[in-house]
C-alpha cells in the first residue's frame, strides 16, 4: 500500500469514527482511534494498517485480541472489513500502548479527527505526534497485568465454550464461536510469549 493511500485510508477511517459517536448514546462507546507500526517506523510503503481503537469498556471485555460479539456493530460501522488492517480493541482503563504497540499515533479523539498529526503523518514527519515509549518498569507491569487478564478470560471461554446460551451469544456477522477460542487463545499465549522475551508472530 502506498503511503498516500495509507493516510488516505486513515482519514477516511476517522470520518467513519465521527460517524460512530453520532449515535444518541448517553456515553460514546469509541473515545480513541490510533495507528502504529511500520507506516510511523519506516518510509517505505506498507501492507496493511496496523491499528488500535479505545472502548469506554470494562478490561475484562477487551483482553489482548479478544473481539466481543457485542461489539460487532462497531467493526462494521468502522469498515474495518473493507480496508487492509490489522485491528486490536484496547479498554480505555488501560494505557492504548502494550508490548506490540508501541508508541501510537492518535489519529482520531472524540474531539474528532487529529488533522495536524494526520497532516504530519502525510508529510513524513509524525514523531512529535506519536505517544512516548513507557519505562521498562510500567511496560512489564501492564504485561503481567494483561496476561492475568487474558488467563481469566480464557478460562472463562474453556468453561462455557459448549454452552448453548454463550454459543448463541457468539456467533453472528460471520464469527463463531471457534473464533473467539481463537482470540482467546493467541491473546494468552502472545502475552505469555512477550513474558518471556519473545514477539508476536505475524
Amino acid at each position: 500500500m502506498h503511503r498516500k493511500t495509507a493516510v488516505r485510508r486513515l482519514r477516511t477511517i476517522a470520518e467513519h469514527c465521527d460517524n460512530v459517536n453520532r449515535f444518541p448514546d448517553d456515553e460514546p462507546v469509541l473515545i480513541g482511534a490510533y495507528v502504529f507500526g511500520e507506516l510511523l517506523d519506516t518510509s517505505s510503503d506498507v501492507d496493511f494498517l496496523r491499528m488500535a481503537f479505545v472502548l469506554d469498556a470494562p478490561a475484562g471485555e477487551l483482553t489482548w485480541c479478544s473481539r466481543p460479539q457485542s461489539y460487532g456493530w462497531l467493526e462494521h460501522m468502522l469498515e474495518l472489513h473493507k480496508t487492509s488492517v490489522a485491528w486490536f480493541w484496547r479498554p480505555s482503563v488501560w494505557p492504548v500502548w502494550n508490548h506490540y504497540i508501541k508508541r501510537p499515533l492518535r489519529i482520531w479523539s472524540i474531539d474528532g479527527a487529529e488533522s495536524e498529526a494526520l497532516d504530519a503523518l502525510a508529510g513524513g514527519d509524525a514523531e512529535a505526534y506519536r505517544l512516548p515509549a513507557p519505562s521498562p518498569e510500567a511496560e512489564a507491569e501492564q504485561l503481567h497485568e494483561e496476561l492475568a487478564a487474558s488467563r481469566a478470560h480464557l478460562r472463562h471461554v474453556r468453561e462455557h465454550y459448549w454452552g448453548r446460551e454463550w454459543r448463541s451469544q457468539h456467533k453472528g456477522r460471520g464469527t463463531y464461536p471457534e473464533h473467539h477460542m481463537w482470540n482467546a487463545v493467541d491473546g494468552y499465549f502472545d502475552l505469555l510469549d512477550a513474558v518471556d522475551g519473545g514477539q508476536r508472530a505475524e
